[in-house]
């Protein structure tokens, strides 16, 4: 899923602070799971809001909203009724979701609420950590299902760097070293050979390095 925190609230009221009356707009996906954006966070951050504003002598309006997808055209079209009553839509959702409103809503300022951190799974209660970079061409199937890009701090393939001690690594010993773990999981798996086998020089053209990607199904495309 995509992580999000929530902006701290001195950078929120600075983004509202032109405004009288704000639509608060959740996300019942990835910011749901990681309690950052979905129903119950809009409702927290709205009453903090309203009391903020209450405070500095200048009352403020949120409403509630909270679409099933933001990042998707076909949800936020849902706004389209009331959207006009407001003078910006303050979005919880990711990146994508705060861009996919704001281009379809064009007259109207829509501001994030969250900063968009990266795409990670649970470790525990309350705790994240990033999985996936993203690269477009996925090695998982050689590294055991642990990936070089993601959990390397160097992002290194082809093994480990020499820096490593007693499995951690030397960018801090709260990190796992990723080589470390993928050779573990080879050795469960009873695939050491892979360990040996060298990856060709990766291809980022396939990752961000290649300008903003795009993928077209051709057999969904009207």
């Amino acid at each position: 899923m995509i992580t999000a925190e929530r902006k701290p609230m001195e950078e929120i009221f600075r983004l509202i602070e032109p405004y009288g009356k704000i639509l608060l707009v959740g996300c019942n996906e990835c910011v749901t799971v990681c309690h950052a954006g979905g129903r119950k966070e809009v409702a927290m951050l709205a009453s903090a809001l309203r009391m903020g504003r209450m405070k500095l002598g200048a009352p403020l309006t949120v409403d509630e909203l909270t679409l099933e997808r933001q990042c998707d055209p076909e949800y936020a079209e849902e706004l389209a009724m009331v959207v006009d009553q407001y003078d910006a839509v303050c979005s919880m959702a990711c990146g994508c979701g705060v861009q996919t409103v704001a281009e379809r809503y064009q007259g109207l300022p829509v501001l994030p609420m969250v900063n968009t951190e990266f795409m990670g799974s649970s470790e525990s209660n309350g705790v994240w950590a990033e999985r996936c970079a993203g690269c477009g061409n996925c090695v998982l199937g050689l590294t055991g299902g642990i990936c070089p890009i993601a959990r390397c701090s160097k992002r290194i393939f082809n093994g480990p760097c020499g820096g490593s001690t007693k499995g951690k690594c030397e960018v801090s010993p709260d990190i796992d070293c990723a080589w470390q773990l993928i050779w573990d999981r080879l050795k469960q798996l009873g695939q050491t050979e892979l360990y040996s086998q060298i990856m060709a020089p990766k291809d980022w053209r396939t990752a961000r390095d290649g300008g903003p990607r795009r993928i077209v199904r051709e057999d969904m495309a009207i």
